[in-house]
């Protein structure tokens, strides 16, 4: 229509004096009047078209212009309101602390956290705050998750400033230089606040200037090098206090549920306020109480319990979950070959407070990444994917402490993600990983307990996983490593669920499912019941000759350990009878040099010595030992066993100066091989101590039974019977170092009673301990 228009404005000329003449006819008369208002039409149609343009220019202007408030300040972009239930948080504080702390310096603070941590809502807050006081002249809030947005702000910005020269037709890049100039040289009071910064990169050239009368605050889920460089702070956005967490629980849902309830809901959400906004929306709208959302939680996952999209709570963009896809997408595109997410996986998978970094370099996780990766990658390629999960808060990556953790919450949605074909895949991965890095001896507690914790968490996350076809070799590991590091009890109850769950599973007969049962016998001994594992060994014996026959290996180890717990139950010459039987049968069946038949020879030595005939232990064990160190080698735990006894039988024949050089050695050595707290090394320093006595320096022997009680006490605890022993024989070189009432002063109730409160009266050093305070009453004429 404008077009035709200003075409017969082309016609109708100012210099053409033509007019209808009178002798025109109708028809031209109809054109010339047509013409006229065609021109006039056209003239009223260029006139709107300016005017429509101008205005549309001014409400693109009034989006990012100047609300000129009744205070003169210019404001730009929208602050997100404040969420319902807003929690006031020491970020927040810490913020405005900062903020009224004067103005000698440039402020450029950087809010890093996992995403739904609420670090948008605290930038809010702290410009409200701000604002609210009249600390500012000039106010902008701009979403920065691309550099086009970015740019789009400052120019914005700079146009509401009415920089000079910047129009909407400036190119952003010009208007952002323009303001950064600005910015460095203005007396205005500025925040600019840029919200959720994906791409550090973006700012390149883009950091607001150092001024003094400026501030600049950044939320991002990154926490890049660059992020803290020139005089740039990053603050942690971290989770909620418990008492924060139960206040929004509280008071978003309206519930009576009790505190506990409400405590436990916090917990399994993981003090993530996102998620506790999320939770309690759903439990409100479907009026519900915290119990029954944590069962449903438990029972559906995180996905299935979170309001839809539709209805999302204070403005929520994403539910929890697809806030951390977005995230790992990210951390997909930063590596190269797409590592983040498998490794994410297999993290989820385990504990979420401390899993060891060398998990993710083992020959296990190397197969699965190079199936799926077309071939094995390199260290390095596993540390940058790590990296790039820790770079975008997915994970926490300590490289001091070689170890990852992740939030409850990230692993939760993670698994979410898988089917449970791919959930029982990834847990096999981890379980061999886990596997392969269970060190042969557990010389570290500490180590043991962590690599245990991953263990439990990785069968609580994956169900029956590890349970089939067969028992996963981790399973039988985790539950014998507590035992070998002194924790006989921890021990049996792990061991008494696996058996629930191998009988539930695999059933009775199920090999795997006897060898959890031998384990728990052992350890019920160990524990202090001797009978207790006797009786066991001698009902899975039954079950032994049922399904594999009287000479199978397993047959004849729960032969040997029938007479071992015999033996420390009391009955030393009924352990050394059995053990002359099965010695027999293990050299007709396995052979002379095989490791079981060394174990019968020693174990005979050890029950003749006990029933009375050290000389002739001690000569056994001489050439056992010689045997030993030809198939085992020196430094094998069996071969170890065998000198300390020597050792002892040597000392009992009536030589303790020689018990004590050999013990002096075997103690170095322990310490070189199984560490300072391994059961054995313990227990060598104790009988040190003992033979010490014996030779002639009870003050030595109280010295060293202080120092060995102290770390049995520290790692068996009070009520071991090896605790209970080493307190006894130290009350007793005090007596013979000191004045004999002191000592039994001392003695008396821990001597009478302690043993038979841990079940443990018949155990050797105990009954040696009776006899010692039999000989020590007498001394005494009681």
């Amino acid at each position: 229509m404008l077009l035709a228009g200003a075409a017969v404005l082309f016609w109708w000329q100012p210099g053409s004096r033509q007019l209808p003449k009178p002798g025109w006819t109708g028809t031209e008369q109809a054109g010339w009047i047509a013409g006229i208002a065609g021109a006039v039409f056209g003239l009223a149609a260029l006139v709107i078209t300016v005017l429509d343009r101008r205005d549309a220019r001014r409400q693109e202007r009034a989006k990012s212009a100047p609300t000129a408030d009744r205070d003169g300040a210019v404001r730009v972009g929208l602050v997100p309101r404040e969420a319902d239930y807003f929690q006031d948080r020491e970020v927040v504080r810490q913020l405005l602390r900062a903020a009224g702390a004067g103005r000698a310096a440039a402020r450029t603070q950087v809010l890093s956290g996992l995403g739904g941590v609420g670090k948008t809502q605290v930038a809010a807050q702290f410009t409200r705050h701000l604002d609210a006081a009249g600390e500012l002249d000039v106010r902008v809030w701009i979403t920065a998750d691309t550099r086009q947005a970015l740019l789009a702000g400052y120019a914005a910005l700079a146009r509401s400033l009415r920089l000079p020269g910047i129009s909407t037709d400036t190119d952003p890049q010009a208007a952002a230089e323009q303001l950064l100039r600005w910015l460095e040289h203005t007396d205005k009071r500025w925040l600019i606040v840029l919200d959720n910064l994906d791409l550090p990169a973006d700012m390149a050239g883009l950091w607001p200037p150092d001024n003094p009368r400026g501030r600049s605050l950044i939320t991002t889920r990154r926490r890049d090098a660059v992020l803290t460089g020139g005089n740039r702070t990053m603050i942690t956005v971290g989770l909620y206090s418990m008492p924060e967490a139960i206040a929004h629980l509280t008071a978003a849902t309206g519930t009576t549920s009790p505190p506990a309830d409400i405590e436990a809901l916090a917990n399994a959400l993981g003090l993530l306020p996102l998620a506790i906004a999320q939770a309690a929306a759903y439990i409100r709208d479907r009026d519900i109480d915290c119990a029954t959302y944590l069962a449903l939680l438990r029972r559906h996952g995180l996905t299935r319990v979170l309001p839809p999209e539709d209805a999302l709570p204070d403005d929520h963009r994403t539910t929890v979950a697809a806030t951390w896809i977005l995230s790992v997408q990210a951390a997909d595109r930063l590596s190269p070959r797409g590592l983040a997410r498998p490794l994410l996986n297999l993290a989820a998978m385990l504990d979420p407070n401390t899993i060891p970094t060398s998990l993710f370099t083992t020959v296990a996780v190397a197969g699965c990444l190079a199936a799926e990766h077309a071939g094995p990658p390199d260290g390095q390629a596993v540390d940058d994917a790590l990296s790039n999960l820790h770079r975008l808060h997915l994970i926490t990556h300590d490289r001091v402490s070689g170890s990852i953790r992740v939030h409850a919450l990230v692993q939760h949605a993670t698994r979410d993600q898988l089917s449970p074909d791919q959930q029982a895949t990834t847990a096999r991965i981890a379980a061999d990983a886990l596997a392969e890095i269970w060190p042969g001896i557990n010389r570290d507690p500490a180590q043991t307990q962590l690599l245990y914790a991953n263990t439990t968490a990785l069968t609580t996350n994956t169900g029956d996983a590890l349970l089939t076809p067969d028992l996963h070799p981790l399973l039988l590991r985790a539950a014998q490593s507590l035992g070998e590091t002194s924790q006989a009890t921890a021990a049996i109850g792990a061991l008494e669920r696996l058996l629930a769950d191998c009988l539930r599973v695999l059933g009775p007969d199920h090999p795997d499912t006897l060898t959890i049962r031998h384990n728990l016998a052992w350890f019920r001994g160990e524990a202090g019941d001797p009978d207790g594992a006797a009786d066991a060994f001698e009902q899975l014996l039954t079950d032994h000759l049922r399904t594999l026959g009287p000479d199978h290996p397993h047959t004849l180890t729960s032969r040997n350990n029938i007479a071992w717990w015999r033996g420390r139950a009391g009955d030393p010459d009924g352990a050394a009878a059995a053990f002359e039987q099965l010695l027999a049968d293990r050299r007709r069946v396995l052979g002379h040099d095989h490791p079981h038949t060394l174990t019968s020879r020693g174990n005979l030595a050890y029950w003749r010595g006990e029933s009375g005939d050290p000389e002739g232990a001690a000569t056994t064990l001489e050439r056992l030992l010689t045997d030993y160190l030809r198939v085992l080698g020196p430094d094998h735990p069996d071969t170890l066993t065998t000198r300390h006894n020597l050792a002892r039988f040597r000392g009992e024949a009536g030589d303790p100066d020689g018990a004590v050089d050999a013990l002096e050695r075997l103690f170095t050595d322990y310490l070189r091989v199984l560490g300072p707290d391994h059961p054995g090394t313990l227990y060598t320093r104790y009988n040190l101590a003992r033979w010490r006595g014996e030779s002639g320096d009870p003050d030595g022997a109280v010295d060293a039974l202080e120092q060995v009680l102290a770390d049995y006490l520290r790692v068996l605890g009070p009520d071991h019977p090896d605790t209970v022993n080493a307190r006894h024989l130290r009350t007793l070189w005090q007596h013979q170092a000191v004045a004999p009432d002191g000592a039994l002063a001392d003695s008396g109730q821990p001597l009478t009673d302690q043993p038979r409160r841990v079940a443990a009266s018949d155990h050797p050093e105990p009954r040696i301990a009776r006899r010692n305070l039999a000989y020590w009453q007498g001394q005494v004429s009681d």
